[in-house]
């Protein structure tokens, strides 16, 4: 019983992640820079995980930002950058003015 509510509670949250995903791409402006890459890191740490490359070099400047922002959220579980990447999604969506 417990095993079959907490395999609920997980499918709930993976769906969840994936509409607010897809509900990032329908707004009108692009977030700013420092949004995206807060979204890219908690996208990649809720997907695959922590980071397992090396960090790009120093003439790698959007590959290297969007590395240390994936690094900066290493530390999370997978429920927990889901969860993050919701409510940064939600934030998006309330400013400019969409539904979440």
């Amino acid at each position: 019983m417990i095993t079959s509510s907490i395999t609920h509670l997980v499918n709930v949250m993976q769906e969840d992640f994936e509409e607010h995903a897809a509900k990032v791409k329908t707004l009108t402006e692009s977030p700013s820079n420092e949004n995206l890459l807060i979204l890219y890191g908690l996208y990649k740490q809720a997907t695959l995980g922590p980071v397992t490359t090396a960090r790009p070099g120093i003439f790698s400047q959007k590959d290297r930002a969007k590395w240390d922002a994936w690094k900066a959220v290493e530390g999370k579980s997978k429920d927990e950058a889901m969860s993050d990447y919701i409510t940064k999604v939600k934030q998006l969506l309330e400013e400019a003015g969409l539904s979440a």
